[in-house]
């Protein structure tokens, strides 16, 4: 039997909360499933902006570099969205602005 998961809508204002503590303001763009939808993450930084996708290593959340290794721009990052919410409309994205384009909150990046 695995372990219960923490809400979906629970965590999101979790990590919005940590991250504007933090000074780094966070929005969440679009609200999906308040239980169990997936998250993507937004971050905007010097460089450009990265797209994270959520992902599990056995019961430890974790991050993928959905658009790539290097940032994109909003072009790039907007039709990724487009895309994924188009295929899953249970999805959240919560947007953090990160100059440094490191993550606002605990997780593993992949």
């Amino acid at each position: 039997m695995s372990e219960p998961r923490v809400k979906t809508a629970l965590w999101v204002s979790a990590a919005v909360r940590r991250s504007d503590l933090a000074g780094r303001p966070a929005v969440v763009v679009r609200r999906g499933d308040p239980d169990a939808g997936g998250v993507l993450v937004v971050l905007r930084g010097r460089e450009g902006v990265l797209v994270l996708s959520q992902t599990r290593r056995g019961e430890e959340l974790a991050w993928l570099r959905a658009t790539g290794e290097a940032p994109v721009d909003d072009a790039a990052a907007d039709a990724y969205l487009a895309r994924q919410i188009g295929r899953d409309p249970d999805l959240w994205v919560v947007e953090f602005e990160s100059p440094d384009l490191a993550l606002p909150f605990e997780g593993r990046l992949l």
